[in-house]
């Protein structure tokens, strides 16, 4: 049989090679530290679970749902107000089944085969994903070290700018933990409306920014409704993840247009899962500012411990994650996680999965609590990986 075309844009998924040799490694007996999937290790909130027992309790609750309770979509707009200080209706909202899926469909709705969109790199792979599932050509603009890991609009030629039909940002940044300032922002809004381009933002981070920064949305800035909309996403703030709850929020148009794509292939999210949301947005937000006082001292155990013992690594400014230069020459991303992993138990991601920048890099998830983080440490020293 001959398969689609379309698979042919696509190379092998590396989480799920990082996940098969992990399990060889316990079924062999080996001590693992697993730091390359971002899946929070904190328990999720109890009223969030009750809301969703309860919800599940029903009979009525198990059938299609069709689309988002007004209840829900009133629910996201009262968070919108209470945490970003952005009024919003529900007409500017829609849910899906987590940000990777509703980047993964983005393009679908913006896109016409050969357009072009503008991608940052590295970046999380679900963004170039989706453009090809388009059939969408990327131009990548740069973040990394020269541009302190935030957009440089100049790198973009305008020619490109013109004919581009959207543009990705995601700050705080996945992979490389780069928070941007209003100056990043404003710019952005002001480069959309010069070049005809839509902005989509990834906002999954707000709620994880170290060093005293408060998070915020894109859509709080003066125009960002007029140039785009942002993934919003309850998983890492409210410990969610394995639900998928996500919510395309922005400009009504490109809204109601991704509401019909998902009109087409969904019969709405199962309503116990819309009644755990609605508890998240509702509730009370002590714990998630708690839980990013937990990971910022993650990144302080990680970040510290590693150049403590001669690898020089930046600290991170934001999300669950920190950026690592591969910190020997000649060896590729991927090889160096392999050899970590072989001799230390310590798994990481390689950058090359993040695009075409991520390459001589890895990428660390703060999913560990600081002991076992000095443990993974020591066995980095002591398996002599760095001395090699």
């Amino acid at each position: 049989m001959e398969f689609s075309r379309t698979l042919s844009r696509f190379g092998d998924e590396i989480f799920a090679a990082l996940d098969t040799k992990k399990q060889e490694m316990i079924a062999a007996g080996r001590k693992v530290y697993n730091l390359s999937v971002g899946t929070p290790d904190f328990e999720t909130p109890e009223y969030i679970r009750k809301a969703l027992i309860d919800a599940a309790a029903d009979p009525a609750n198990w059938k299609y749902s069709l689309h988002d309770l007004s209840e829900m979509s009133e629910a996201v707009c009262a968070y919108y107000k209470r945490r970003f200080g952005v009024a919003i209706t529900p007409s500017n909202v829609q849910s899906c089944y987590g940000t990777e899926e509703g980047m993964g469909h983005i393009g679908m709705v913006l896109c016409n085969e050969g357009d072009t969109v503008i991608l940052p790199t590295p970046c999380y792979p679900v963004f170039i994903a989706g453009a090809k599932m388009a059939g969408a050509k990327p131009f990548y603009y740069p973040m990394n070290e020269e541009t302190n890991y935030l957009p440089r609009l100049s790198d973009i030629p305008d020619d490109v700018a013109d004919r581009a039909k959207y543009m990705v940002v995601s700050l705080p940044s996945n992979p490389t933990g780069s928070v941007a300032g209003s100056e990043t922002y404003e710019e952005l809004i002001a480069f959309a409306k010069k070049h005809d381009i839509i902005i989509l933002h990834d906002n999954a981070y707000s709620d994880i920014i170290y060093d005293g920064v408060k998070g915020g949305s894109f859509l709080s800035y003066p125009g960002a409704m007029d140039v785009g909309c942002e993934f919003f996403s309850l998983s890492k703030s409210f410990d969610v993840t394995g639900a998928r709850i996500s919510y395309l929020v922005g400009r009504s148009d490109i809204v109601a247009a991704f509401k019909k794509l998902r009109s087409q292939i969904d019969f709405g999210m199962f309503i116990p899962i819309q009644k755990a949301a609605i508890a998240a947005l509702t509730g009370p937000l002590d714990g998630v500012r708690k839980q990013c006082a937990d990971y910022e001292e993650r990144r302080n155990a990680l970040c510290k411990g590693l150049r403590e013992i001669g690898w020089n690594v930046n600290d991170s400014h934001g999300t669950m994650f920190v950026w690592a230069k591969v910190p020997k020459e000649g060896v590729s991303s991927t090889e160096f996680c392999m050899e970590l992993m072989e001799k230390t138990g310590v798994i990481c991601t390689p950058g090359n999965s993040f695009g075409p920048l991520g390459e001589g890099y890895v990428r660390f998830a703060l999913v560990l609590p600081p002991k076992k983080i000095a443990e993974a440490i020591k066995a980095i020293k002591e398996s002599g990986i760095l001395e090699d």
